[in-house]
């Protein structure tokens, strides 16, 4: 399927609209929601009001066809309000052909939302960006929050320093995520072609049996070995539970796991890059070609 031209970047006056495409809020996250919105008027851009932010479907933030309707896009943005889980379900229904007969626009999220990022650029469908959800956004440092509002504006980014692991470098599209929703898009047609490509991971509150798991999966698959380079984002709460921890002869720590399952396929590694569910979650465009540095530790997109 042939790709589509970026969105254009944005502009002050431009309307955003708010998309919850996951878990239902709940308690705080009405307030966060609120601060979040406001840093976006702080940029000029005019924010939608949503009909119904505390709609819920069970766990969920509406029906698969509500949730799926807030993602039609009528504004130049479409940003998301949280997490969670439920967004790989709207996939069932032909969501991408909807994207497609619209006209280009960004859609921002993270987490959960990997699964909608993931399966636009399956699609040919650029303008995901993997960047705080709008529940977080207000508690970003100034840097993350300006790097969101650059990459929105068509402003340069500066590139993001992590720890190599493994030297080398590697040249590619970008393809960030959440890698346990991005585990499950395996064997299906909303995997984007994992062919030299960047692959930029992170997760949250995954033991590490769990990522070795995972990887182990990746590897079985041979989806792993197309990769062209690895960085690895915040992978919080992820180390081994107490129990482990006290017989570390009975247990390996996340970093010997992460090592251990990509060390051995002649790419560039670099781990500790600022993107994921720790504050200071970097925005990046998927798909935008970036370079990774094994030997400084880089991150630059081109």
């Amino acid at each position: 399927m042939s790709e589509r031209p970026w969105p254009r970047p944005l502009q002050a006056g431009d309307r955003v609209q708010l998309a919850a495409a996951s878990s239902a809020l709940q308690g705080e996250a009405i307030s966060r929601l609120e601060a979040g919105i406001r840093v976006l008027q702080r940029w000029g851009l005019e924010v939608e009001n949503h009909p119904n932010l505390e709609r819920h479907w069970g766990y969920y933030a509406g029906t698969d066809a509500e949730r799926r309707a807030d993602l039609l896009p009528k504004t130049p943005l479409v940003a998301c309000v949280r997490g969670g889980w439920g967004s790989a379900r709207l996939l069932e229904q032909p969501l991408m052909d909807a994207f497609l007969g619209a006209p280009a626009h960004w859609l921002l999220g993270f987490s959960d939302v990997t699964s909608l990022l993931w399966a636009r650029q399956a699609a040919g469908l650029p303008g995901g960006i993997h960047g705080p959800i709008l529940t977080s956004l207000a508690a970003e440092p100034a840097w993350s929050q300006e790097r969101l509002r650059a990459l929105l504006f068509g402003e340069p980014l500066p590139s993001l320093v992590g720890t190599p692991w493994q030297m080398g470098q590697a040249e590619g599209p970008c393809l960030v995520g959440n890698l346990t929703v991005a585990t499950h898009l395996l064997g299906t047609p909303h995997l984007p072609d994992l062919r030299g490509v960047i692959l930029l991971l992170e997760d949250v509150g995954e033991a590490p049996y769990r990522i070795d798991r995972m990887l182990s999966h990746w590897r079985l698959s041979g989806a792993l070995q197309q990769v062209a380079g690895i960085g690895f984002g915040s992978f919080s709460d992820c180390e081994s539970d107490e129990e482990d921890a006290r017989d570390p002869e009975r247990s390996f720590a996340l970093e010997a796991v992460l090592q251990e399952r990509c060390g051995d396929l002649g790419i560039p590694l670099v781990a500790g890059l600022p993107f994921g569910h720790q504050c200071g979650n970097a925005a990046l465009p998927i798909g935008r070609r970036g370079r990774l540095d094994g030997e400084r530790g880089e991150l630059t997109l081109l």
